[in-house]
């Protein structure tokens, strides 16, 4: 196993942290990706004179929101990569080590994307219409080509595919769950441009509402696509492995709360914009648009959830972890144990009153931390404040089982007696003189209950069906 430190964030579970960061990022960035699409689309309208308005729109403020919506993902993008490294550090390495070269050829479109739009927001104006619209044709291209190979790698996380026996990058790279998420997030990002938009024009009174209302119309166009979405929806969650598509239908309240949350918000969207301004021509005012974008973001948010914890336990799935630990490490610390090779030194290590607090710590920190926080969001003091001991015992030996969606516990028993007494003298309220109670035959009975769940992860169990007869 790969040691890295391991930071503290107090009541705050990490990935909450992470997760703040990449919801924002990738709102900005899908709507960066749709508002070049739908400069292309209005410059294109002044072009050929169906439009006479839209070249002042092109100019206008829109133009500025894109400029600021690619610059501001930019840098959530390396708060990203800043905070995924002090998550899951194993997770970033298995990506760097098995996709560089893919992270490269983004980075390429990346650098296309700044250097276009730039110019564009720069230059235009001393250009002819046929030479800005090949500029932003150019950033869209580019955009979105950034957004097809970093939506590749996103998705291998879930579904490897014949990656996990080849180890072929693209194999691993066209998943069965890419082109469904591809196509998904390329209509998020016309929708949110289309959202956006309406906002914008809704800011420029010098405008007549008139011509606000066909500017609006226009680019209502590009709301169409959501039509697609639910059969996407539905070949994404038909692709996805089994238990993943468990957890979201009702195996996880806090997956299946945040899926509805998100489908609610989408159809609510969905359904006004297509009926309201698509069919019936609406004109909305900007408190409307404004009250879609903001459903929009939340649809963004709660999709982005689901995706990240339809992966449990695996942060890559069939090869990694949730908590670093590959699986074919398993087997290994068990023998020799977590701690064992942990060269960080633990922090208020003199607090600890004994031996097994000492090791549960140091457990703690290397099997649980990237989830749990002891006492604060999904605390693990929570979590076990009405358990025994034996229960403790019996649920950490058989974790995969008791916890379908935690991995296997990946340590000795004695580590596993540890972490129990750990969270019994936190429980406790940490006293400063602590007796462990712990015999020989605890281990030997953790011992147990660990040979007998294994190393593997939890095989879903499915009910007999009807007319089915026990053997």
């Amino acid at each position: 196993m790969e040691y890295y430190p391991v930071n503290e964030y107090g009541p705050i579970m990490p990935g909450l942290i992470m997760a703040g960061v990449a919801i924002v990022h990738v709102f900005l960035a899908q709507f960066a990706v749709g508002g070049g699409l739908l400069l292309c689309y209005f410059q294109w309208l002044a072009m050929r004179g169906k439009l006479d308005i839209a070249r002042q729109f092109v100019d206008g403020y829109f133009k500025a929101l894109v400029m600021v919506s690619f610059v501001l993902g930019a840098l959530t993008g390396v708060a990203i990569w800043f905070t995924a490294i002090q998550v899951s550090p194993q997770t970033i390495q298995m990506m760097v080590v098995n996709f560089h070269w893919i992270w490269a050829i983004e980075w390429t479109f990346f650098c296309l994307e700044i250097v276009s739009g730039y110019c564009f927001y720069r230059y235009h104006k001393y250009l002819s219409d046929r030479e800005g619209l090949i500029l932003l044709m150019i950033y869209s291209f580019a955009a979105w080509g950034s957004l097809f190979w970093i939506n590749g790698i996103l998705s291998w996380q879930l579904t490897p595919g014949e990656w996990l026996r080849t180890g072929v990058v693209w194999d691993g790279f066209f998943n069965v769950s890419f082109w469904p998420s591809l196509f998904f997030r390329t209509i998020v990002s016309l929708c949110l441009a289309s959202l956006a938009a309406s906002v914008v024009i809704n800011l420029m009174p010098q405008i007549p509402r008139e011509q606000r209302a066909l500017l609006i119309h226009r680019a209502s166009q590009l709301l169409i696509p959501m039509g697609a979405m639910p059969l996407l929806g539905i070949w994404y969650l038909m692709v996805i492995p089994e238990d993943s598509r468990g957890w979201v239908m009702g195996g996880s309240a806090a997956m299946t709360l945040f899926m509805n949350g998100a489908v609610a918000a989408s159809m609510a969207v969905g359904g006004y914009a297509l009926i309201g301004m698509v069919y019936q021509k609406l004109y909305i005012n900007g408190a409307t648009a404004t009250l879609l974008l903001l459903l929009a973001f939340a649809a963004t948010a709660g999709g982005e959830f689901v995706r990240e914890g339809a992966r449990k336990p695996f942060t890559v799935r069939g090869r990694l972890y949730s908590n670093g630990v590959r699986i074919d490490q398993v087997g290994r610390l068990r023998r020799l144990g977590v701690t064992s090779h942990d060269p960080f030194p633990l922090r208020r290590e003199r607090e600890l009153p004994d031996i097994y607090i000492f090791t549960g710590a140091w457990t703690y920190r290397q099997l649980c931390s990237s989830c749990h926080t002891l006492d604060g969001v999904n605390g693990l003091m929570h979590l076990t404040a009405t358990w025994d001991l034996d229960q403790m015992r019996l649920n950490i030996a058989k974790l995969q089982q008791t916890k379908p969606f935690m991995p296997p516990f990946a340590g000795r028993p004695e580590e596993a007696e540890g972490l129990v007494q750990f969270l019994a003298w936190n429980n406790a309220g940490r006293p400063e003189k602590w007796v462990s109670d712990s015999t020989e035959q605890d281990i030997a009975q953790i011992r147990k209950w660990m040979i007998e769940a294994g190393t593997k992860p939890a095989e879903p169990r499915h009910p007999p069906r009807l007319g089915e007869v026990s053997k």
